[in-house]
């Protein structure tokens, strides 16, 4: 199948296709509020989902690593005749809907562009394909009267009904038309999540526009790629600090005319700069029949969100996401993970993850949205220490958390418990034997379905419920974890106190989740199975069953915004789309993901090193450890940075000296009297060091090869952080980062020093 740019089409129908064989077109006419209510028929929503991809934050420190190949995709040979045609393509077509109609590819790289929907006969694939207007106003005629978003002002509660919820985005429409957004131009929104965030996200969708989130961590040089790639007519900012990033950076914008603040008093007036009252304003007495008639023009298979990629491998990238992308992807997670429709009873959510990223937005915004639940927004401090506090009001009944989330639920729980009387901590270490024991024979199938022994129901009323209610989780039927692997000991963790953490895996380029486990569907470590209608294959598998994981389905995004070269490189010439991660799968269709391809050590003998199973090892074997990242890619023998848990500064995220509770327990264990991370970084503290050491050698004990042996390591002076540039937004290390921060400590490892293969042998601190 040749592949070409996809051209613009004025025709009504959205183009389909099925996997890999060529197709006709289905027609898919534009469908009603009423037909489009089919969909939600027995549907129970979902909550989550996960992405590969990271903040367009950081870029610039990001410069110059590997730039072959992007961070989630692999390269595919495009052979020199498709080349020179794509360009011809680019090169001829104008920024306008003005071009004769051509037939729709699965790809495109304009942002007018429509591309063929990936329908089959038979299936989810096979349901009707909707806009994002559809599919609000179908759930808007279901579930009017019921509460669609909930938050706190102060000591206050407040909440927004779904009818008054759409008609605020329709004014919200109005508004960046009156301010003079263009079709298919962007909306960035720049903000910790807020009913603000998505009334101005679904508000520029709906006004023809693209809904632009940016990362509140970005710089304004980060910011400027954004605004300037995505053409955004207006910006919305949250407060006073993220405003002044765009102010110095508006002059070096030409499409820019509006910015809008939703939070706080302006601290001073400009021109084109609107509080949030002044802009609904501008909406609320605009005629209905021009956003009308944009909204009747928009079809399921045009373009409406750009999610921007990390920028790990060069400038972040802008994922072309569709209606149908977001709406169908919406149903089917739905469909999959059995979440309730609000007609029997609504499921609540909390949104405290970056709204930039399409497994927060997929989560709060769509698939919430598609069933009719409740979005509860957490504070801007969430993440620092409020989020407990907000579960708690909340209740939520399905919660997914970034590992990062789940490992400090874990290590505050370990402290807790560490100052409890000897009791118990006797009872709380029995009812998790028990726990974990009982649900791996349930996982492993060891149990008839229903039964558990008597001293597991003991140990859920003695223990298990309370742990829940402490956790504001005694309503959450479902936990998930995705966006960044999670240890195998958090997932034993959780599991022990009978809350199993649902695994998912997607990409950005998937619109968010591609696999999720279920309850009755899972198996420890695994990401689960795909959605329904969604397919996947192993590309180049080896003698053990790893391969590259590719995806089929409707939820497959359009294509990079501008960038057909990329393109290219993630989509091969059958559409299937490239992952970049190895994994394999099982016989009943279970996957594990096994390592990335980029991230794969290969050492100057040839041999390849998947890093994670490693530093997961090491951690387990350390508790002591916090980050832990394997080092050797072209070199002569593996090494190893290592970071000791530490207390987190609650205002600004970053690291402290301070030992955390459980690692001072731990080190009174050891023989250590260290309560600070620079007692013992860079090996200061010799009964510190031999643990570490013994746990190492336990590690190495189980390689598979020499090569696969750490032979040296050191303990750094502070922990990782999103602050410090080694974590992105969703706590997912960057490698490359890592490298060039601590290039000199690496150094070290491959001079000629002594190793630290004894407790009187470590390596110097930086």
């Amino acid at each position: 199948m040749h592949l070409t740019l996809c051209e613009s089409t004025t025709m009504s129908e959205a183009g389909v296709t099925e996997p890999p064989r060529e197709v006709g077109f289905l027609e898919s006419p534009c469908v009603t509020a009423d037909s489009a209510a089919s969909l939600d028929d027995g549907i129970v929503d979902t909550a989550n989902e996960s992405s590969e991809e990271e903040s367009a934050g950081e870029r610039e420190e990001e410069t110059g690593a590997h730039d072959a190949a992007t961070s989630s995709t692999k390269t595919t040979e495009v052979p020199a005749e498709q080349s020179s045609n794509t360009q011809a393509v680019s090169a001829q077509r104008p920024d306008s809907l003005s071009v004769p109609p051509a037939e729709p590819r699965l790809w495109t790289t304009q942002r007018d562009g429509e591309v063929k929907l990936r329908m089959e006969e038979s299936g989810l694939a096979a349901e009707p394909a909707l806009t994002v207007n559809q599919m609000f106003v179908s759930t808007v005629e279901r579930y009017s009267e019921y509460t669609a978003l909930r938050w706190k002002e102060g000591d206050q509660q407040k909440s927004l009904k779904y009818k008054d919820y759409y008609q605020t985005c329709r004014t919200a429409a109005k508004s960046f038309l009156k301010l003079g957004l263009e079709r298919y131009h962007g909306v960035g929104i720049l903000g910790f999540n807020s009913v603000e965030w998505f009334v101005a996200d679904i508000g520029a969708i709906l006004a023809g526009g693209f809904a632009v989130g940016i990362y509140t961590t970005n710089s304004p040089e980060a910011c400027q790629y954004v605004a300037e790639n995505s053409k955004a007519n207006i910006i919305v900012v949250e407060n006073h600090k993220q405003l002044q990033k765009i102010l110095q950076i508006e002059d070096k914008l030409p499409h820019l005319k509006a910015i809008v603040q939703y939070k706080d008093e302006l601290k001073e007036k400009r021109p084109n700069l609107y509080t949030w009252a002044e802009f609904l304003e501008l909406g609320r007495d605009e005629p209905d029949a021009p956003l009308d008639a944009i909204i009747a023009s928009q079809k399921p298979n045009q373009c409406c969100s750009l999610i921007y990629t990390s920028g790990t491998t060069g400038q972040p990238k802008g994922v072309m996401l569709s209606h149908d992308n977001l709406t169908w992807t919406a149903y089917s997670t739905g469909k999959h993970v059995n979440l309730t429709a609000a007609s029997q009873a609504q499921e609540v959510v909390v949104s405290y993850l970056p709204l930039s990223h399409i497994a927060a937005q997929m989560v709060d915004i769509w698939i919430t949205m598609k069933i009719g639940g409740v979005t509860y927004f957490a504070q801007p401090d969430a993440l620092k220490g409020s989020l407990v506090d907000t579960l708690k009001e909340a209740r939520p009944t399905a919660f997914m958390g970034v590992p990062r989330v789940w490992e400090k639920m874990q290590e505050k729980m370990k402290a807790v418990g560490a100052k409890s009387s000897t009791v118990r901590r006797k009872v709380a270490a029995w009812a998790k034997d028990v726990g974990l024991r009982t649900n791996l024979s349930k996982l492993n199938q060891n149990s008839a379905p229903g039964s558990a022994p008597v001293s597991y129901h003991i140990a859920k009323k003695l223990v298990f419920k309370k742990v829940r209610k402490a956790l504001g989780l005694d309503r959450c039927t479902k936990c998930y974890t995705g966006a960044a692997p999670i240890t195998k000991d958090t997932l034993e963790f959780f599991l022990s106190l009978n809350i199993p953490l649902c695994e998912l895996y997607g990409m950005s380029e998937s619109s968010g989740p591609h696999t999720i486990s279920r309850h009755d569907a899972f198996r420890l470590t695994s990401c689960g199975i795909e959605l329904p209608g969604c397919k996947t294959k192993l590309h180049n598998k080896d003698e053990e069953g790893n391969g590259e994981i590719c995806f089929w389905g409707r939820h497959i995004f359009m294509g990079y915004l501008n960038m057909p070269d990329k393109t290219e490189e993630a989509l091969d010439v059958e559409g299937w789309l490239h992952s970049g991660d190895l994994g394999k799968q099982d016989e009943n269709g279970f996957l594990f993901i096994t390592g990335r391809i980029k991230e794969l050590i290969i050492t100057a003998g040839g041999e390849n090193i998947p890093p994670v199973p490693i530093e997961d090892a090491v951690k387990e074997a350390v508790p002591l450890i916090s980050n832990a990242m394997l080092i050797g890619d072209k070199r002569k023998f593996l090494s190893m940075l290592l970071t000791i848990k530490c207390q987190v500064n609650p205002d600004t995220g970053d690291p402290q000296d301070e030992l955390t509770p459980e690692a001072v327990e731990l080190c009174r264990q050891l023989g250590s009297k260290a309560t600070r991370v620079s007692e013992i970084a860079g090996g200061r503290d010799p009964a510190v060091n031999a643990a570490i050491q013994e746990g190492i050698k336990r590690v190495n004990e189980k390689s598979t090869s020499n090569a696969q042996r750490i032979q040296k390591w050191v303990i750094l002076d502070r922990d990782f952080s999103v602050g410090g540039g080694e974590l992105g937004p969703t706590m997912k290390l960057k490698r490359p980062v890592v490298v060039k921060m601590y290039k000199e400590q690496i150094d070290n490892f491959y001079k000629d020093v002594a190793s630290p293969a004894t407790p009187d042998n470590p390596l110097p601190p930086k």
